[in-house]
C-alpha cells in the first residue's frame, strides 16, 4: 500500500473502530455477568423466539470462539459462541435473539438480507483483488487498472452499506421477539438494547472506514491522471 498524505483520511474509521470494539467489549463484559430473572439459556432462548414465531427450519448450535454468533441462511444454521450458548446473562440472550433475528429476515424474504447473501461471493472475490489491481495500476500508471481496482473495492462498500439496514433490523427484531416469547423484563431490555447499539457501532465504523478508503482511492487515481495528461 501506498503512504502519503491521503493515509490521514484513514486516522478518524481506525479511531472510531477502535471505540466501537472497545464500546462493544465494554457492553458485553457488563451485561454476560448479569443474568436474566428468567433464566433460559441462550440456545434454548433462540430455540423458543423461533418457534413462536413459526420458524421451526432453523437448528441452533454451538459454535467456537469469542462473539463469533452467527446465522448461516444457506445451511440455516444458526451459531452460538462458547460463552453465549449456556449462558442465560442479558447479554448472551441479546445476542442470541439478534440472530434469531436474521432467521426471521431470512423466512420472511427481507429483502436487503437477500441482497447482501447474493453479493457475499462477489465481494469476496472484489475484496481480495482489489487492492493488488489498484496498486499495479498506480506502479504502472495504467488507468484502466487503477479504475478496475477502484470498481472492485466498491463493492465491498456497497456490502459494508447493506449491512447496516440488516443488522439494525434483525436487532429491532430481537427485542421484540424477547419481550414476546416473555424472556426478559423491561429492565432488562435496557441492557438488551445497549449490547446491541454497541454491535451496531462496529458495523457503522467498518461502513465510515470503507467509504473512507473508497475516497482515498479516488483521490490517488486522480493523481495517476495528472501523471498520464
Amino acid at each position: 500500500m501506498f503512504y502519503d498524505s491521503t493515509m490521514l483520511l484513514l486516522i478518524p474509521a481506525l479511531l472510531l473502530a477502535l471505540l466501537a470494539q472497545g464500546w462493544m467489549k465494554s457492553a458485553y463484559n457488563k451485561y454476560s455477568k448479569i443474568r436474566t430473572q428468567a433464566g433460559v439459556p441462550a440456545y434454548q432462548a433462540a430455540q423458543k423466539m423461533l418457534y413462536d414465531n413459526g420458524n421451526s427450519e432453523v437448528s441452533v448450535a454451538p459454535g467456537s470462539g469469542t462473539l463469533t454468533d452467527h446465522y448461516d441462511p444457506r445451511s440455516q444454521v444458526l451459531s452460538l459462541s462458547e460463552g453465549v450458548y449456556n449462558s442465560a446473562s442479558i447479554a448472551a440472550l441479546g445476542i442470541a435473539a439478534h440472530e434469531a433475528g436474521h432467521a426471521m429476515q431470512k423466512k420472511e424474504g427481507y429483502a436487503a438480507l437477500s441482497l447482501r447473501t447474493l453479493v457475499v461471493p462477489v465481494v469476496n472475490f472484489g475484496s481480495m483483488l482489489s487492492m493488488p489491481i489498484f496498486i499495479l495500476g498506480l506502479i504502472m500508471s495504467w488507468r484502466p487498472l487503477v479504475t478496475a481496482g477502484i470498481a472492485l473495492f466498491a463493492l465491498t462498500v456497497i456490502f459494508a452499506l447493506v449491512t447496516l439496514p440488516v443488522e439494525f433490523n434483525a436487532s429491532r427484531r430481537a427485542v421484540q421477539m424477547l419481550n414476546g416469547s416473555g424472556l426478559i423484563t423491561q429492565e432488562e431490555e435496557k441492557g438488551v438494547r445497549k449490547v446491541l447499539n454497541a454491535a451496531a457501532m462496529t458495523y457503522m465504523a467498518s461502513a465510515i472506514g470503507a467509504l473512507l478508503q473508497l475516497l482515498r482511492l479516488l483521490l490517488l487515481s486522480r493523481g495517476v491522471s495528472s501523471r498520464r495528461d
